[in-house]
């Protein structure tokens, strides 16, 4: 249901990434800060209005699975990840995402739909992933521009206190 260039406000994570670091605390102390809700729910109602506003095709909710890259998935892989009905496949938002909850700082993702994978007929390239996002570029400009000027100095986000409760 996705289109290659829509723009997808995710709501939820899968991490299938394994060879990085994702938490600053590594001992003595341990955190565990929840991501059952992973982006701001503060940052996704703004973006979603931003996108509205400027008429773009988006999709308001959708689940992003992380793998470890650089290399693209295989074809099994591929469905898979079809299979469950994540929308978007991505290589940079985890451990960002983790880092940011336990600094208590404020994350949401924009995500670009560039390519379809390899469950389409003709496998993903990089070029092809280059040329989706040079023609969407605009867009993204246009929603930061709106974005940015927008985002609240109070915040009212459960970000903003994700260390409360969270050590052991």
């Amino acid at each position: 249901h996705v289109k290659r260039g829509d723009l997808v406000i995710c709501d939820q994570l899968i991490d299938r990434t394994k060879l990085r670091p994702s938490s600053f605390y590594d001992g003595p102390e341990t955190i565990h800060v929840s991501m059952a809700d992973p982006y701001c729910p503060e940052l996704r109602s703004l973006a979603i209005k931003v996108c509205r506003e400027l008429n773009l095709s988006f999709h308001e909710k959708g689940t992003v699975v992380v793998v470890e890259g650089p290399r693209f998935s295989t074809r099994a892989e591929s469905q898979w990840y079809k299979g469950f009905g994540w929308e978007t496949i991505n290589m940079t938002v985890y451990p960002e995402i983790a880092l940011a909850r336990e600094l208590e700082i404020c994350y949401v993702n924009l995500a670009m739909v560039t390519d379809y994978d390899v469950w389409a007929e003709t496998p993903v390239s990089a070029e092809e992933v280059r040329q989706t996002l040079i023609r969407h570029t605009e867009n993204f400009k246009r929603i930061l521009e709106r974005l940015i000027p927008a985002i609240p100095l109070e915040r009212k986000c459960p970000c903003a206190s994700a260390l409360k409760d969270a050590r052991i």
